[in-house]
Order: structure tokens, then C-alpha cells, then sequence
């Protein structure tokens, strides 16, 4: 393991251009479980058991905003959450004029607490919100305190949506295009916290033609027989110490 991690460091002194790609297991250090791993919910209109990836689609949004966001308060909002040692490596990487991006798969907006500026947040953050009928902007405070209400607009009455990606919505045209330019630019990406099945995100590291492909993960990829170096350890502790001997030129 340690052989891994000298190998990681010597791979960030000699890049100069890194983009991170990471998903949920980047913010289970910091508290914030995978949604995925969340029981589903019976439902008593339909008199069936949803799983969480139902419950955070657009259908049921629309169809059932109370039970949407009685799910949605519970499952993915965490306020109180604060950056790991992952975010702050990275925004330290990028400070010093290594890391390009970093490329996010979660809402929580911890990469810009722990000082990232250029973040790519393919699924929309929880920290934004907007009336869907005049486009009013709300922060994640206003819909904690709606509760346990559907949020709606106090200047015009519309629902108030999480500026999020819902099952059956498309991503952003204009975030995925930056994405794949910057990955298509990329000399080392580095990959950790995902299981990269979720589609269309995951396809996005297809543009990545650089030197070096680094996979932090716990669990197995479809990536990793491609990737030079492959760590099986908790990112946050691999990130922060891989870019503190970066820093101290050890």
C-alpha cells in the first residue's frame, strides 16, 4: 500500500494537468451516505415499495412533490456536513496550479467549501433552488425551514425545485461540454469514490487520452484493468496524504 501511494505522489509531481472524476464515496468521509444505499419507502397511493432512484425521478416529483421532498430532506440534504481530507487536497492541487477541474457526480457542494473553483457538478447542487414559475432563488436553508411542506415561492407561489438532476432528466449541455474538454485535455485523471455505473456521467472518462489513469475506490471498477495505479483505500486519507508529501517535495 505504501508503494501505491509513493507511486501516486510521483505521478502528481510530474502532472501538470489533472482532472479528479469522483462520485459518492468522495463525500461518505465527510458523512453523507450514498442515496442509493437508502431503504426505499411503501407508498401508500400506490400501494408499492419505491427504491430511492424512483423516488428522486422527475415523474415522482411531479406527480407526489410532498413525498419527494419528505424523501428528499431526509436522504440528501446534510448542512452540517464539512469537506474531508479528499476536498481539501484537491483544492490544494489546485492552488498549486496542478489540478484543472474536478468533475463531481454529488449535490453537496463541498469541493467549493474547501476552496475548489473550477467544479464541474455533473447532477446540479442541493445548494441551489429555483421557482419553477419565476425563477426565484432560494438557498438549501429556505427548503430545511419549509418543512415539512412542499417549498413554494413567496413571491409568486410556485414550487421551489432543487436546482438537481432527477432520474429522466438530461444532464447540462453546456457542464458535460466542459467536462469532456477538460478530461480530453487532462495528462492525469484520477477517478475515486465511484463505481462509474451511472449513466451518462461515467461514460464521460471515455475522452480521457492522457499518460496517467488513477483509480481510488473501495470496491471494483469496469475502469480499473485500464487504469496504471489502482488503490483500494479510503480516498480521503490517500488524497491528503499523497498531496501533503507533494508539498513538503518528499
Amino acid at each position: 500500500m505504501e508503494a501505491d501511494r509513493e507511486k501516486l505522489t510521483a505521478i502528481l509531481k510530474e502532472s501538470r494537468r489533472i482532472v479528479f472524476f469522483g462520485g459518492a464515496g468522495v463525500s461518505t468521509e465527510s458523512g453523507i451516505p450514498d442515496f442509493r444505499s437508502a431503504d426505499g419507502l411503501w407508498n401508500e397511493k400506490l400501494q408499492i415499495a419505491l427504491t430511492p432512484e424512483q423516488l428522486v425521478s422527475h415523474t415522482y416529483f411531479e406527480k407526489y412533490p410532498e413525498d419527494f421532498f419528505t424523501f428528499y430532506r431526509e436522504k440528501l440534504l446534510y448542512p452540517k456536513a464539512k469537506p474531508n481530507g479528499c476536498h481539501r487536497a484537491l483544492a490544494k492541487l489546485e492552488k498549486m496550479g496542478k489540478l484543472q477541474a474536478v468533475v463531481t457526480q454529488n449535490i453537496d457542494g463541498l469541493h467549493q467549501a474547501a476552496g475548489s473553483e473550477t467544479v464541474y457538478e455533473l447532477h446540479g447542487s442541493v445548494l441551489r433552488n429555483y421557482c419553477q414559475q419565476c425563477g426565484a432563488f432560494y438557498g438549501v436553508q429556505f427548503i430545511l425551514d419549509t418543512a415539512p411542506e412542499v417549498p413554494h415561492c413567496p413571491r409568486c407561489g410556485g414550487i421551489v425545485k432543487p436546482d438537481v438532476v432527477l432520474y429522466e432528466e438530461p444532464l447540462n449541455d453546456q457542464v458535460i461540454r466542459d467536462t469532456a474538454e477538460a478530461i480530453g485535455m487532462a495528462d492525469t485523471l484520477i477517478i475515486g469514490g465511484t463505481s462509474l455505473v451511472v449513466y451518462p456521467a461515467a461514460g464521460l472518462i471515455r475522452y480521457f487520452q492522457g499518460k496517467h489513469l488513477v483509480l481510488i475506490n473501495m470496491t471494483e471498477t469496469r475502469a480499473d484493468r485500464l487504469a496504471e495505479l489502482v488503490i483500494r483505500a479510503p480516498i480521503g486519507e490517500v488524497m491528503a496524504a499523497a498531496v501533503e508529501k507533494l508539498s513538503c517535495g518528499t
